[in-house]
């Protein structure tokens, strides 16, 4: 393991948090436990416990609509309160972990050479001391966990005792011994519920005897172990023989499965590295003592590396939810899920910058699974053709049911455009028009032509109801009008359409055009609601109000210096509220796109230095590690990119916000928007960037010290050497 791709600790990991991860997108794993009693916790995206939300419906209130707004329109700030069906909060399905293998040795006493690690090129876990030696990871190859141990005597056994598990969750284990090895199977059905999840381990003993210990599993005098794990989540009864004898079809040899895998995983983390010239004696320390120089460019390369792979992992089937695809307590804060008016968009943030294309691909998936959802939500609730996003879902529905009276998101209209907006980076990246993302912004347009119906005194729309995520105007309640977030979203999705669907374009951009402009308030700020009388909030962790600025391209210093003055203004009056990562990091990359390197550098430093990270280097939601959570890690390395590279169909920013403390480094393999990858090194006295563009195209080279065009030809690198920068 390459100290640069990878960490390690010279300690067990006793609580789970701190335990390494391995996952392909649909499998995870959780590796922690003492010394001869390790236990791999078994993860999987599709495992949600139904809690009666897997019935519920949204709301449906189309035929109030045209009340309410004018209602909101005549000044009745609580209006807003009284639209709903009068349902409790109700939550998605919440996210829990599967069960955990444990693997118990017979020897007492100290574990001598104790060393367990992580590997990010391959997603090998490793655990090592004299007499054991254990290493885990998810096949990308085979959508299998791979664990092989060699430690002469063991006991195996799969256990659904796991903080939070449900006390009568109906479980049921098996042991048998088969010619291919033993099989252990335990399944879990849900209560009050048919649905279950099944988890089937084979195991393959070399040099050894296996002997049934029921449920169990008692292995003596192995060369080594191999066991290959899958679980089902399902209806009804399962034929287990067919998914072991799925297992026994796969090569039973932990080499040939690890050449199987790490291809397609190392391919996609290599794609894109960061070097920051950090001291080599920093970049040897565990994870754990790097932790505690949170100034250190060691530190930062680690996380980056770390949140690239860990977000690798999570991705496939879903995109990451709010703890990325793991978890070791069936009671997951805010029910792990894919929570949508932040979240998820904060963690894909680099998808299209860092090269994983299978970043984007799962969060497609997502969308794509929940289209008709949202098709509903948009009828239901706004009595409109198109569709409308929810603001959280479990993955397996798209509807919107999580709601109440301080948190209205069934009035969040904008979700739509946010969780395309990086299916749109992709193809700009690429120069390819995928045509689900075109046929997903044609029914957002239709939506916001169904939907933007009313008008302000000077005959401009007006978005009614508006919510700006989780915020509402001082001394007026959460449903409003003309949220900033609302109006950048409708006029992105409908000049973004517009782009897709060229017969179309100019009705969708002349309804954009009527939308009204950003205001500015009394304190030079960009106005979170544009509509007079609704004054700002200002302390609150959510940055919805300047979504102008990042993701979109709306507001910049550059086509847009006024407004940018003013969103930087509300930037600096923005409050912090609980500290939560995830607004500490999307103030981070606000401030990237407003060219403030000093203010990126002091958001990065609150989280660094607000004991955010796990040894594991996942993150947590809280300072003091409190509440597992993936923003961190996973937003972490989209900052980065952002402060050093900037880019959109026509347009190139080098290092627009780099803080002194990095004063040299290397970015290698990032892609641009306007289809070229870029590798870009820097130093104090100048920067140096290779760009190898795959088409044709003119674009404006910004640095601090100027502008200028650059013709970029297809297949012919282009190097640019920055003396002052």
């Amino acid at each position: 393991m390459s100290l640069a791709h990878g960490t390690w600790e010279p300690r067990p990991a006793t609580r789970w948090e701190d335990g390494f991860l391995s996952g392909n997108g649909r499998h995870g794993t959780l590796v922690f436990g003492e010394p001869n009693d390790e236990r791999v916790i078994v993860t999987h995206h599709a495992l949600v416990r139904p809690n009666g939300s897997e019935h519920a419906r949204p709301p449906e209130l189309a035929a109030e609509l045209p009340a309410l707004q004018d209602r909101l329109l005549a000044g009745e700030l609580d209006a807003a309160e009284r639209f709903t069906d009068g349902r409790d909060l109700q939550w998605v399905q919440p996210f829990h972990p599967a069960f955990q293998i444990r693997l118990r040795g017979t020897a007492t006493g100290e574990a001598p050479g104790y060393h367990r690690s992580v590997d990010f090129a391959t997603g090998v876990t490793r655990t090592w001391y004299e007499g054991w030696d254990s290493e885990v990871f998810v096949s990308r190859a085979d959508d299998v966990i791979v664990q092989r141990v060699t430690a002469g005597d063991l006991d195996i056994s799969l256990d659904h005792r796991l903080p939070g598990a449900p006390k009568d969750l109906g479980v049921g284990q098996g042991a048998v011994l088969t010619p291919e090895g033993a099989l252990l199977t335990l399944r879990a059905r849900y209560p009050g519920s048919d649905r279950a999840y099944t988890g089937v381990t084979l195991v393959q003993v070399t040099g050894g005897t296996a002997t049934l210990t029921p449920p169990g599993l008692r292995i003596t005098g192995a060369e080594s172990v191999l066991l290959l794990t899958r679980v089902v989540r399902h209806t009804g009864e399962l034929d287990v023989m067919e998914e072991a004898r799925a297992l026994r079809d796969l090569p039973l040899d932990h080499t040939a499965l690890l050449d199987r895998h790490t291809p397609r995983h190392r391919t996609a983390y290599e794609r894109v590295t960061l070097d920051l010239d950090a001291d080599p004696a920093e970049r040897a320390l565990s994870g754990s003592e790097l932790l505690e120089h949170p100034d250190s460019p060691a530190l930062m390369e680690r996380l980056f590396a770390a949140g690239r792979y860990h977000l690798l992992s999570a991705s496939g089937l879903f995109p990451p939810r709010l703890t990325g695809l793991w978890t070791g307590d069936w009671d997951t804060a805010w029910s792990g899920a894919f929570t949508n008016d932040a979240n998820v968009n904060l963690q894909t943030a680099s998808a299209a910058s860092a090269a994983l294309p299978e970043v984007t691909e799962a969060l497609a998936s997502l969308i794509q699974g929940q289209l008709a959802d949202w098709r509903d939500n948009a009828r239901a609730i706004f009595g409109a053709r198109g569709i409308v996003a929810p603001p959280h879902s479990d993955g397996e529905s798209g509807l919107t049911y999580h709601f109440e009276r301080e948190y209205p998101l069934h009035l969040w209209t904008a979700g739509a455009d946010w969780l395309l907006k990086p299916l749109v980076d992709h193809d700009e990246t690429t120069g390819t028009r995928d045509p689900r993302t075109a046929a997903a912004l044609a029914e957002v347009a239709l939506f916001y032509e169904d939907f933007l119906t009313r008008t302000d005194a000077e005959g401009r729309l007006v978005v009614v109801p508006s919510y700006s995520p989780e915020n509402r105007p001082a001394g007026a309640s959460w449903g409003a009008i003309n949220a900033a977030m609302d109006l950048s979203a409708a006029r992105h999705a409908l000049y973004t359409a517009a782009d897709y669907h060229p017969d179309d374009a100019d009705r969708l951009r002349a309804l954009a055009d009527r939308l009204p402009p950003h205001r500015i308030n009394d304190d030079g700020a960009l106005a979170e609601w544009a509509w007079p009388g609704l004054e700002d909030t200002y302390d609150h962790r959510h940055l919805s109000h300047l979504y102008g600025v990042w993701p979109l391209d709306e507001i910049n210093p550059y086509d847009t210096p006024g407004l940018a003055e003013a969103a930087h203004r509300a930037l600096e009056l923005r409050g912090a509220e609980n500290d939560s990562a995830h607004g500490h990091l999307h103030h981070a990359l606000i401030a990237a796109r407003l060219r403030d390197g000093e203010r990126v550098a002091h958001a990065l430093g609150q989280v660094l230095k607000g004991d955010f990270f796990h040894s594991s280097l996942m993150s947590a939601h809280y300072p003091n590690r409190d509440v597992y959570n993936a923003d961190a890690a996973h937003t972490l390395p989209a900052v980065l990119i952002e402060m050093l590279v900037q880019s959109t169909p026509d347009r190139l920013v080098l290092l627009p916000a780099l803080p002194d403390r990095y004063p040299k480094g290397r970015l290698l393999g990032v892609r641009t928007r306007f289809g070229a990858a870029l590798d870009l090194t820097w130093t104090p006295q100048q920067a140096t960037a290779v760009l190898r563009p795959t088409r044709t195209h003119r674009v404006e080279l910004r640095t601090s010290s100027g502008t200028r065009p650059l013709d970029l030809v297809a297949g012919e690198d282009h190097v640019l050497r920055l003396e002052a920068w």
